[in-house]
């Protein structure tokens, strides 16, 4: 019998411009246990946007919503509209560090206000059976004290009733770097993370930043309840066919990713009825077959095609060409 793990054991990072439902649904296609997210979404967005913020495909699921805001009552109301689009998590973020969401004041300037996160959450949580959870990071600015993380972490456990954190082991510069700079330049320190499960033991605790192989994700599991992988995950999406089997005990075989670009067929024909452009849902693909003979070769021949007017499914056929046939003759 195979062992039951936390959905949050592991996890495809919330990445703006990155993780939409198309990048959702191709992951899924590699991975049926890994819980995906989906990219930050303001209140103000799926309140007042024109389009439809919640739109996702069935066959995501688990899949978590990512909020950004700051107002209790705007953040209950978008929770309970995720809710009832059957949405498996609602997870604040509290770890953005760009100038846009600062404005807003939400992000990673909210570490700066426990007891609003708390307030935030409580009120989710009124309204909703479903997870509420918070990706934070382990500080702000010169507030970068183990202490003020351990009282950030209490406050909202204990006044908001928050019990998962997802917890970017870097802390944000709010001021001087970019996002990009924040996700690489301050130092990572995973030991704080494991200390800080020691401290509250209760918690689940997942951790990201950095992660960039299996192994690495194994190690951090000694520690910790979950992982989230983000870039690594995005840019070399093959190494998502062996999760199921290294991380949840999957007897089932790893997917094989020529039958993924197959099976993605029907929902790009779908999409393409619909008026998406095949680029907008290839680009997520482009990294598949890392390693393998013939990735360079499909990866140009989508990028320079996939974008032309009335491109179809037989750009992609053709990109797949380039790389099973190399495979074959290694094989």
């Amino acid at each position: 019998m195979s062992q039951v793990f936390s959905s949050q054991r592991f996890s495809i990072a919330p990445m703006l411009d990155w993780t939409d439902r198309h990048c959702r649904y191709f992951h899924r296609q590699l991975t049926r246990n890994t819980l995906l997210y989906t990219e930050m979404v303001t209140t103000g967005a799926i309140i007042h946007g024109k389009g439809d913020y919640l739109a996702y495909s069935e066959a995501e699921h688990p899949v978590a919503l990512q909020l950004g805001g700051s107002d209790p009552a705007a953040l209950a109301q978008c929770a309970q509209l995720a809710q009832a689009r059957g949405y498996d998590e609602i997870n604040l973020n509290v770890g953005c560090p760009s100038d846009r969401v600062q404005n807003g004041r939400f992000g990673a300037c909210l570490m700066g206000e426990a007891a609003l996160v708390a307030d935030c959450v409580k009120a989710m949580r009124d309204v909703v059976s479903i997870p509420v959870t918070v990706k934070t990071r382990i500080g702000i600015d010169d507030q970068d004290s183990y202490e003020f993380l351990c009282d950030f972490i209490g406050t909202v456990a204990q006044q908001g009733g928050c019990d998962t954190f997802i917890i970017h082991a870097r802390k944000a510069w709010l001021s001087g770097l970019s996002p990009k700079e924040n996700r690489e330049i301050p130092p990572l320190d995973y030991p704080r993370v494991y200390q800080l499960k020691r401290d509250f033991p209760q918690l689940t605790l997942a951790i990201n930043g950095g992660v960039k192989t299996l192994e690495e994700a194994k190690e951090h599991l000694q520690h910790l309840d979950g992982v989230m992988m983000g870039r690594e995950a995005y840019q070399n999406p093959g190494l998502l066919a062996q999760v199921d089997r290294e991380l949840f005990g999957s007897s089932t075989p790893d997917a094989d990713p020529v039958a993924v670009v197959r099976a993605m067929y029907p929902y790009i024909e779908r999409e393409l009825a619909q008026g998406t452009y095949l680029g907008h849902v290839t680009r997520h693909m482009l990294g598949l077959f890392q390693g393998i003979p013939g990735a360079r070769q499909w990866r140009r021949y989508l990028s320079e095609n996939a974008h032309k007017p009335g491109a179809g499914i037989e750009v992609v056929e053709k990109a797949l060409s380039l790389v099973a046939d190399k495979m074959t003759a290694t094989a």
